[in-house]
């Protein structure tokens, strides 16, 4: 045939192609989407298989120690996290479902991710849209605590197949429990248990069914919400959330229509804290000294080791003390200190311990460490046949108040000496590490303690104020110090009964002629140092023995 002929045949439309062949095109067409399919789910089989569950990071994991008063009250914190780890056990059953209903409803039935929430993340790392919320409990935990922050496609994928892993691996329960030891509350609280006490000064185990809801609505945004109880508008906003939360629990059952009728928006601690959390810092020095050495460890490791120490001291008496001792004038151009020590006679157990008034200007503790000018403070010892440790007591030109506070609780004991002491146990998870017991010696015959007394209420001359005899024995009370009248360097005023013995010591510095140098100065004469100190001391002694200033 030729060229000619050739070029002549007509040509078939592709409409016509098409149609002829449209058969043969679907079957391509199902066979690519079909191995394209399966291509997808092997790599994601492959995926899956080759994607191990990470260690949790080591801040997630490191927790801090936690002081406590006498009473259980929360002192603070020692550690570069503030967080402490609780069992599920220990955390309500309410105060689960609360932070369910706020963050993931369907958290006791899905598989670890949400697919909607998922495809909205990829969707707007495509287009280069605004990040995406609505993680699982699951998916938040594995990016708060096993992954990095970094926002991206191939991070999220990760996150994704690690919390499906996760949840066909863990229980719910021990996700669960991962994620309230390490989400983020505000206020520097990682985790459930720091959350409660920054926000209510309570265990995770008293939180009540408000409580929890209010803190499963800071979830959402923690530090905007930290600031709830001092700032009106964000107090209102997480209000509104919190009344969501509670209606949310009521609907599925996990609170009961009495509960949710009853619920009245909780009162939160302030935030920022005032003034008394830093010098609460001279209490913590002294209790992570004495923790670490009754352990065997250094304090960094106590400050990581997640323990909660129980101290010795009256953190409302702390507290009272400090406002107390504000009305002490100071002079021109020196410096006032006072240093306060209570301790229980007979026990050692120290009470009180007031070291300065500003830990972040002065971290260095008067009632500890500080070496003051006794004068005629230890006359009273004098003819007194002391036993170790108070052997070389007169001898000392200088004591610490809290070395002579002991001298003067061993006069309120009868003759014995109790070692001071300021942790009372040690616990880690909820088990006891530790447990203090007295030391105590006789270091002086009872005949000559009661001699000791005689001539310390001999010694004063001030008036004693009314406390009820039949609450508490007659106390002593003893001022003494060194120099007098315009000249006065230093003044002690002590009050001892066999349930307490209080001292106050006031002494004051003036800047050296060196640089970063101090020298001893006179007390101030206007008022008269004899009087404050006197007068400070008994107002602390009525706080501290009938709870009235």
């Amino acid at each position: 045939m030729s060229r000619t002929a050739r070029s002549a045949k007509p040509r078939i439309p592709l409409r016509l192609r098409l149609r002829r062949n449209r058969g043969r095109l679907l079957r391509r067409l199902v066979i690519a989407f079909l191995l394209l399919v399966v291509a997808l789910c092997t790599a994601a089989v492959v995926a899956y298989r080759l994607t191990g569950i990470p260690d949790p990071h080591p801040e997630t994991v490191t927790q801090s120690t936690v002081f406590v008063d006498d009473k259980g009250s929360y002192l603070g914190r020692r550690g570069p996290v503030d967080r402490q780890e609780v069992p599920l056990s220990q955390v309500p059953r309410y105060v689960q479902d609360a932070v369910i209903a706020a963050e993931n409803r369907t958290f006791r039935t899905d598989d670890g991710v949400s697919p909607r929430a998922l495809a909205r993340a990829v969707l707007a790392s495509l287009t280069g849209g605004e990040r995406q919320g609505g993680s699982t409990i699951t998916q938040q935990y594995v990016k708060n605590a096993l992954l990095s922050p970094e926002q991206s496609l191939s991070r999220k994928a990760r996150e994704a197949l690690i919390a499906i892993k996760l949840d066909r691996t863990r229980t719910k329960d021990e996700i669960l429990a991962g994620y309230l030891n390490t989400v983020y509350f505000g206020r520097g609280s990682a985790g459930i248990e720091a959350a409660a006490r920054n926000y209510f000064g309570v265990d995770t185990r008293e939180l009540t069914v408000s409580q929890g809801a209010a803190l499963a609505g800071i979830v959402n945004i923690p530090s905007y919400y930290e600031k709830a109880g001092s700032d009106p508008k964000v107090t209102a906003t997480l209000r509104a959330r919190w009344e969501w939360v509670l209606d949310a629990m009521a609907a599925s059952g996990s609170i009961t229509a009495k509960q949710r009728a009853e619920a009245a928006f909780p009162a939160f601690r302030f935030y920022p804290p005032g003034a008394t959390e830093g010098q609460r810092q001279y209490m913590i020095d002294v209790a992570a000294q004495e923790a670490a050495d009754q352990l065997g460890i250094t304090e960094d490791q106590l400050a990581r080791g997640g323990y909660t120490v129980h101290t010795t001291f009256d953190l409302a008496l702390q507290d009272a003390t400090t406002e107390a001792v504000k009305d002490i004038k100071s002079g021109k151009g020196i410096t006032l200190h006072t240093a306060v020590v209570a301790i229980v006679p007979g026990d050692g157990a120290v009470r009180l311990l007031y070291g300065g008034s500003d830990y972040a200007r002065q971290p260095f503790n008067d009632a500890v460490g500080g070496a003051v000018e006794a004068g005629t403070a230890l006359d009273p010892f004098a003819k007194a046949p002391l036993g170790a440790p108070l052997t070389a007591l007169p001898k000392t030109a200088a004591p610490t108040p809290l070395k002579l506070a002991s001298a003067y609780a061993t006069v309120a004991a009868d003759g014995v000496y109790a070692a001071p002491y300021t942790v009372t146990k040690i616990t880690r998870d909820g088990r006891p590490v530790y447990t203090a017991h007295p030391d105590t010696r006789r270091a002086l015959d009872e005949k000559d303690a009661y001699m000791v007394n005689a001539m310390m209420s001999k010694m004063y001359v001030g008036a004693l104020p009314a406390v009820p005899t039949a609450q508490r024995a007659p106390e002593t009370a003893f001022t003494a110090g060194a120099g007098g009248g315009i000249t006065r360097r230093t003044v002690w005023s002590t009050r001892l009964d066999p349930q307490l013995a209080l001292t106050t010591a006031l002494f004051a510095d003036r800047p050296g002629k060196r640089k970063n140098t101090t020298a001893p100065a006179q007390l101030p004469n206007d008022p008269p140092p004899t009087q404050s100190a006197e007068q400070t001391t008994a107002q602390i002694w009525r706080l501290a023995t009938t709870g009235t200033g």
